[in-house]
């Protein structure tokens, strides 16, 4: 295989055009054919049975090649890029001048390039100090939690229902007269003022007694997930089986005993402002960190190949699916809810995305200046990390070269960022 590279007039590209013998196109032709000749019927052969030359002959050998490039390009190309040191950062244009059976294969392939970086002033940027010291309001609002969790409900029958009740409810709707999916239930609890129904629901059960049926008329948010129901008026049928009203416990010793590994109130709020504090320290370190690489990154000139910020774009969008996932939907039903295209998801995230890049190419520019490197047993560390997170074995972890190699450079990118924040100047 032969190799020419030429850049282009583009910044950060370059054009490879590739050269592969006949011989090993050919046997690319073959290795196709053998995989797919069981497809082939013709007349006079049982089906799959019929030599090449039948095949070729009956529907000429271009029909191979589609296939055959494949089998041949993708080696070709990682091949290229290795012996000419060329890190390509995003899909390769292809553009094929010559497939032929018995001739060389020739294509190019139009690459960008990983970027040159030109760090600017790295040591002793500027910083405002990020604190988030624990308030004693911070401290109650956990211990108001705490008691809420652990309050217990008794019935009542002496009143009707109001906020915060817990009302036990059969509901029966229907849309356009027709009852619809979902909209029926029985002995449902319901806490008034939780939201957890449509807006307008729940203050119309407020004043309802015990046995008390009511027509409720509500209107489906127009961004609703079913678009069956979407800003459409819905009348719901509800009777109020039952009044639960809350009973919160008395703060006090035994409190904290019943809640806690602790005897008293006061030992219990100490914990609480302990945790709460090295909770909002963790936050102010990672807003401080942010903060600095941002202020590294100004002072830097790169100019960055499109495909990296595409290529970021799509790794945002894929952390966005998962997160949907969670919620038991995808992205196609996301975006019909929020009325909002691909594109327009796409080109909120381009801002940001062209941050992260920018953030990554300056951390690794660092990193290559200053000479970072990551220990094995810093490395170890990271793997010992990782097991016990995800109760894996570390010996399996250490087989995975590509996890390795991660968590390496995120050992170098650590380090890399508490050298610009150990140097910053930093000001209340």
């Amino acid at each position: 295989m032969n190799v020419k590279v030429e850049k282009t007039e583009n910044n950060n590209e370059v054009k490879l055009e590739f050269t592969v013998e006949a011989e090993k196109f050919d046997g690319a032709i073959k290795t196709v054919f053998n995989k797919n000749s069981k497809y082939f019927n013709i007349p006079g052969f049982r089906k799959g049975k019929a030599p090449y030359q039948i095949v070729e002959k009956t529907y000429g050998a271009q029909i191979f090649y589609e296939d055959a490039f494949n089998e041949v390009a993708g080696e070709a190309f990682e091949e290229g890029l290795k012996e000419n040191n060329i890190e390509a950062v995003s899909k390769p244009e292809v553009e094929i001048k010559q497939i032929e059976k018995g001739k060389d294969l020739i294509f190019t392939a139009v690459v960008q390039t990983k970027p040159e970086v030109k760090l600017g002033k790295y040591k002793g940027v500027e910083l405002k100090k990020v604190e988030y010291p624990v308030t004693d309001e911070d401290v109650e609002h956990e211990i108001a939690h705490m008691q809420e969790h652990n309050a217990r409900t008794i019935t009542v029958d002496d009143r009707p229902v109001k906020e915060k009740d817990i009302a036990v409810i059969d509901f029966d709707g229907y849309v356009d007269g027709k009852a619809f999916e979902g909209g029926k239930a029985e002995n449902h609890e319901l806490e008034i003022g939780s939201g957890a129904f449509i807006p307008g629901f729940e203050e119309q059960i407020i004043g309802m007694k015990t046995g008390e049926e009511k027509e409720i008329k509500v209107k489906f948010p127009e961004k609703y997930f079913s678009e069956d129901l979407a800003g459409k008026e819905a009348t719901f049928k509800v009777k109020v089986n039952e009044i639960k009203e809350k009973k919160l416990p008395k703060l006090d010793d035994e409190f904290a005993k019943d809640v806690s590994e602790f005897d008293t109130l006061n030992d219990l709020k100490t914990s609480i402002r302990e945790k709460r504090q090295a909770a909002n320290d963790d936050r102010a370190k990672h807003e401080t960190e942010n903060a600095a690489v941002e202020e590294v990154a100004k002072n830097t000139e790169v100019d960055i190949p499109s495909g990296m910020i595409d290529n970021e774009i799509e790794a945002m969008i894929r952390d966005m699916e998962q997160q949907l996932a969670y919620q038991g939907i995808n992205l196609e039903q996301y975006l019909k809810i929020m009325n909002k295209t691909r594109k327009e998801i796409e080109d909120n995230y381009r801002e940001q995305a062209e941050k992260n890049v920018k953030s990554r190419l300056v951390l690794e520019a660092i990193i290559k200046e200053e000479k970072i490197e990551a220990s094995q047993e810093e490395v170890d560390e990271k793997i010992k990390e990782m097991a016990t997170s995800y109760g894996r074995k570390e010996e399996e972890l250490r087989k995975n070269e590509a996890l390795v190699e991660y968590l390496r450079n995120s050992v170098k990118t650590e380090k890399a960022i508490e050298l610009i924040v150990k140097n910053a100047k930093i000001k209340k």
